[in-house]
Protein backbone atom coordinates (compact mmCIF):
# COMPACT_ATOMS: atom_id res chain seq x y z
CA UNK A 1 0.00 0.00 0.00
CA UNK A 2 1.41 3.49 -1.01
CA UNK A 3 1.52 6.73 1.06
CA UNK A 4 -1.58 8.25 -0.63
CA UNK A 5 -3.69 4.92 -0.30
CA UNK A 6 -2.94 4.30 3.36
CA UNK A 7 -3.63 8.02 4.10
CA UNK A 8 -7.19 7.13 2.48
CA UNK A 9 -7.95 4.81 4.07
CA UNK A 10 -7.29 6.45 7.94
CA UNK A 11 -9.09 8.96 6.72
CA UNK A 12 -12.04 7.35 5.50
CA UNK A 13 -12.05 5.25 8.78
CA UNK A 14 -11.97 8.39 11.51
CA UNK A 15 -15.05 10.27 9.72
CA UNK A 16 -16.75 6.69 10.36
CA UNK A 17 -16.07 6.43 13.31
CA UNK A 18 -16.62 10.58 13.84
CA UNK A 19 -20.16 9.93 11.99
CA UNK A 20 -21.17 7.02 14.57
CA UNK A 21 -20.00 9.36 17.41
CA UNK A 22 -22.14 12.32 15.69
CA UNK A 23 -24.97 9.95 15.33
CA UNK A 24 -24.37 8.48 19.02
CA UNK A 25 -24.98 11.83 20.44
CA UNK A 26 -28.03 13.25 18.25
CA UNK A 27 -26.00 15.95 16.84
CA UNK A 28 -26.01 16.89 13.43
CA UNK A 29 -22.98 16.43 11.73
CA UNK A 30 -22.53 20.17 10.62
CA UNK A 31 -22.05 21.00 14.10
CA UNK A 32 -18.95 18.95 14.08
CA UNK A 33 -15.32 19.84 12.08
CA UNK A 34 -12.69 17.16 12.14
CA UNK A 35 -9.22 19.05 11.99
CA UNK A 36 -6.44 16.92 10.78
CA UNK A 37 -3.46 17.51 12.73
CA UNK A 38 -1.11 17.13 10.42
CA UNK A 39 2.29 18.39 12.54
CA UNK A 40 5.69 17.06 12.01
CA UNK A 41 3.75 15.31 8.28
CA UNK A 42 4.96 16.45 5.26
CA UNK A 43 3.36 18.95 3.14
CA UNK A 44 2.81 16.31 0.54
CA UNK A 45 0.00 14.39 2.53
CA UNK A 46 -1.89 17.75 3.19
CA UNK A 47 -1.94 18.11 -0.78
CA UNK A 48 -3.19 14.08 -0.67
CA UNK A 49 -6.18 14.71 1.62
CA UNK A 50 -7.36 18.01 0.67
CA UNK A 51 -7.61 15.78 -3.13
CA UNK A 52 -9.97 13.98 -0.79
CA UNK A 53 -11.74 16.93 0.94
CA UNK A 54 -10.56 16.99 3.77
CA UNK A 55 -10.47 21.13 4.57
CA UNK A 56 -9.37 21.56 8.21
CA UNK A 57 -5.83 21.33 8.95
CA UNK A 58 -4.16 22.22 12.46
CA UNK A 59 -0.48 23.24 13.07
CA UNK A 60 1.34 23.02 16.35
CA UNK A 61 4.51 25.01 15.74
CA UNK A 62 4.65 28.15 13.58
CA UNK A 63 7.96 27.79 11.56
CA UNK A 64 6.28 24.35 10.10
CA UNK A 65 2.92 25.48 9.99
CA UNK A 66 4.07 29.02 7.80
CA UNK A 67 6.28 26.70 5.69
CA UNK A 68 3.48 24.46 4.60
CA UNK A 69 1.28 27.27 3.76
CA UNK A 70 3.91 28.77 1.32
CA UNK A 71 4.45 25.14 0.21
CA UNK A 72 0.79 24.59 -0.89
CA UNK A 73 0.22 28.18 -1.85
CA UNK A 74 -0.35 27.42 -5.45
CA UNK A 75 -1.52 23.41 -5.16
CA UNK A 76 -4.75 23.42 -6.77
CA UNK A 77 -5.63 21.14 -4.26
CA UNK A 78 -5.22 23.12 -1.11
CA UNK A 79 -7.01 26.07 -2.38
CA UNK A 80 -10.08 25.91 -0.09
CA UNK A 81 -7.62 24.46 2.76
CA UNK A 82 -8.46 26.15 6.40
CA UNK A 83 -5.71 26.01 8.96
CA UNK A 84 -5.76 26.05 12.38
CA UNK A 85 -3.15 26.98 14.71
CA UNK A 86 -3.50 24.56 17.64
CA UNK A 87 0.31 24.83 19.39
CA UNK A 88 1.05 26.82 21.97
CA UNK A 89 2.11 30.87 20.29
CA UNK A 90 4.87 32.18 21.62
CA UNK A 91 4.32 36.57 22.08
CA UNK A 92 7.03 36.85 20.44
CA UNK A 93 5.75 34.79 17.38
CA UNK A 94 2.48 36.27 17.02
CA UNK A 95 3.66 38.67 14.02
CA UNK A 96 3.08 35.51 12.23
CA UNK A 97 0.15 33.95 13.82
CA UNK A 98 -2.24 36.84 13.53
CA UNK A 99 -4.25 37.21 10.85
CA UNK A 100 -2.40 34.07 9.13
CA UNK A 101 -4.90 31.42 10.47
CA UNK A 102 -8.85 30.68 10.56
CA UNK A 103 -8.27 30.11 13.84
CA UNK A 104 -6.12 30.34 16.91
CA UNK A 105 -6.98 27.71 18.96
CA UNK A 106 -4.37 28.97 22.37
CA UNK A 107 -4.78 32.10 23.28
CA UNK A 108 -3.85 32.07 26.79
CA UNK A 109 -2.79 35.39 28.29
CA UNK A 110 -3.71 38.63 27.75
CA UNK A 111 0.53 39.23 26.39
CA UNK A 112 -0.27 36.91 23.53
CA UNK A 113 -3.86 38.58 22.90
CA UNK A 114 -2.66 42.00 22.66
CA UNK A 115 0.69 40.80 20.55
CA UNK A 116 -1.69 38.91 18.30
CA UNK A 117 -4.18 42.31 18.19
CA UNK A 118 -0.93 44.52 17.42
CA UNK A 119 -0.50 42.01 14.00
CA UNK A 120 -3.99 41.97 13.10
CA UNK A 121 -3.53 45.90 13.45
CA UNK A 122 -0.91 45.97 11.12
CA UNK A 123 -2.29 43.63 8.15
CA UNK A 124 -6.29 45.14 8.72
CA UNK A 125 -7.58 41.46 9.22
CA UNK A 126 -9.85 40.13 12.08
CA UNK A 127 -8.43 36.72 13.77
CA UNK A 128 -10.77 34.69 15.13
CA UNK A 129 -9.71 32.42 18.68
CA UNK A 130 -10.32 30.33 20.96
CA UNK A 131 -8.88 30.69 24.80
CA UNK A 132 -6.68 27.40 25.76
CA UNK A 133 -8.44 26.46 29.44
CA UNK A 134 -6.11 24.25 31.63
CA UNK A 135 -8.94 22.46 32.51
CA UNK A 136 -6.88 19.95 34.74
CA UNK A 137 -4.78 22.94 36.14
CA UNK A 138 -1.47 21.26 35.25
CA UNK A 139 1.60 23.20 35.98
CA UNK A 140 3.49 21.30 33.06
CA UNK A 141 0.13 23.11 30.40
CA UNK A 142 -0.39 25.64 28.92
CA UNK A 143 -3.89 27.62 29.56
CA UNK A 144 -5.80 30.23 31.55
CA UNK A 145 -6.40 28.76 34.71
CA UNK A 146 -10.80 28.18 35.20
CA UNK A 147 -10.56 30.87 37.90
CA UNK A 148 -8.83 33.36 35.11
CA UNK A 149 -11.06 32.77 32.12
CA UNK A 150 -13.45 35.60 32.31
CA UNK A 151 -10.79 38.20 32.96
CA UNK A 152 -9.17 37.10 30.12
CA UNK A 153 -12.03 37.12 28.40
CA UNK A 154 -12.83 40.33 28.76
CA UNK A 155 -9.43 41.59 28.03
CA UNK A 156 -9.60 39.50 24.51
CA UNK A 157 -12.95 41.05 23.72
CA UNK A 158 -10.64 44.40 24.35
CA UNK A 159 -8.77 43.52 21.74
CA UNK A 160 -10.87 44.52 18.26
CA UNK A 161 -8.89 42.34 16.01
CA UNK A 162 -9.58 39.25 17.70
CA UNK A 163 -13.01 37.58 17.41
CA UNK A 164 -13.40 35.19 20.98
CA UNK A 165 -15.60 31.87 19.41
CA UNK A 166 -14.79 29.81 22.13
CA UNK A 167 -12.54 27.24 24.41
CA UNK A 168 -10.38 24.75 23.78
CA UNK A 169 -8.79 22.09 25.93
CA UNK A 170 -6.24 19.23 26.17
CA UNK A 171 -7.48 17.29 29.62
CA UNK A 172 -4.96 15.44 31.82
CA UNK A 173 -5.78 12.10 29.77
CA UNK A 174 -6.05 12.36 26.70
CA UNK A 175 -6.84 9.19 24.59
CA UNK A 176 -9.02 7.32 27.63
CA UNK A 177 -12.56 9.04 26.41
CA UNK A 178 -13.91 7.31 29.41
CA UNK A 179 -11.51 9.17 32.05
CA UNK A 180 -11.24 12.44 29.89
CA UNK A 181 -15.03 13.08 29.44
CA UNK A 182 -15.45 14.57 32.69
CA UNK A 183 -12.99 17.19 31.84
CA UNK A 184 -14.77 17.84 28.10
CA UNK A 185 -18.31 18.17 30.23
CA UNK A 186 -16.11 21.15 32.80
CA UNK A 187 -15.34 22.67 29.90
CA UNK A 188 -18.81 23.41 28.32
CA UNK A 189 -19.88 23.97 31.80
CA UNK A 190 -17.30 27.06 31.53
CA UNK A 191 -18.07 28.03 28.19
CA UNK A 192 -21.97 27.64 28.76
CA UNK A 193 -20.95 30.36 31.88
CA UNK A 194 -19.22 32.41 30.15
CA UNK A 195 -21.31 32.73 27.11
CA UNK A 196 -24.33 33.91 29.54
CA UNK A 197 -21.97 35.95 31.60
CA UNK A 198 -20.83 37.85 28.48
CA UNK A 199 -24.17 37.53 26.95
CA UNK A 200 -22.48 36.36 23.63
CA UNK A 201 -22.76 33.60 21.67
CA UNK A 202 -19.12 31.13 22.17
CA UNK A 203 -20.17 28.51 19.48
CA UNK A 204 -16.68 26.21 19.75
CA UNK A 205 -15.31 23.92 21.86
CA UNK A 206 -12.41 22.03 20.16
CA UNK A 207 -11.55 18.95 22.40
CA UNK A 208 -11.34 15.68 21.50
CA UNK A 209 -8.02 13.85 20.10
CA UNK A 210 -7.52 10.28 18.39
CA UNK A 211 -8.57 8.14 21.27
CA UNK A 212 -11.33 10.39 22.61
CA UNK A 213 -13.54 11.65 20.53
CA UNK A 214 -16.44 10.40 20.93
CA UNK A 215 -16.48 11.21 24.15
CA UNK A 216 -16.03 14.91 23.21
CA UNK A 217 -18.24 14.92 20.69
CA UNK A 218 -21.07 13.40 23.48
CA UNK A 219 -19.99 16.62 25.76
CA UNK A 220 -20.53 18.98 22.77
CA UNK A 221 -17.05 19.73 20.68
CA UNK A 222 -17.78 21.39 17.66
CA UNK A 223 -13.89 21.15 16.24
CA UNK A 224 -12.31 17.24 16.70
CA UNK A 225 -8.47 17.31 16.44
CA UNK A 226 -7.43 14.42 15.36
CA UNK A 227 -3.47 13.38 14.48
CA UNK A 228 -2.20 10.18 14.38
CA UNK A 229 -5.59 8.20 13.59
CA UNK A 230 -5.34 10.01 10.41
CA UNK A 231 -1.51 10.23 9.78
CA UNK A 232 0.13 7.34 11.61
CA UNK A 233 2.64 7.60 14.18
CA UNK A 234 4.58 11.17 14.10
CA UNK A 235 8.12 11.64 13.01
CA UNK A 236 10.63 12.95 15.29
CA UNK A 237 10.41 16.54 15.40
CA UNK A 238 13.81 18.00 13.39
CA UNK A 239 16.05 20.15 15.40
Amino acid sequence: MNRQQELHERWQSVKERLASAVAASGRHPSEITLVAVSKLHEAADIATLAALGQVDFGENYVQEACAKQQDLLLNPACQQVRWHFIGHVQSRKAAQVGGAFALVHTVDSAKLAQALEKQCLAVNKRQPVLIQVNIGAEEQKSGVMAAALPALAEQVLACPHLDLQGLMCLPPVFDNGALARPYFAQLRALRDDLSTRLAMPLPHLSMGMSGDFAEAVLEGATLVRIGTDIFGARPPKKL
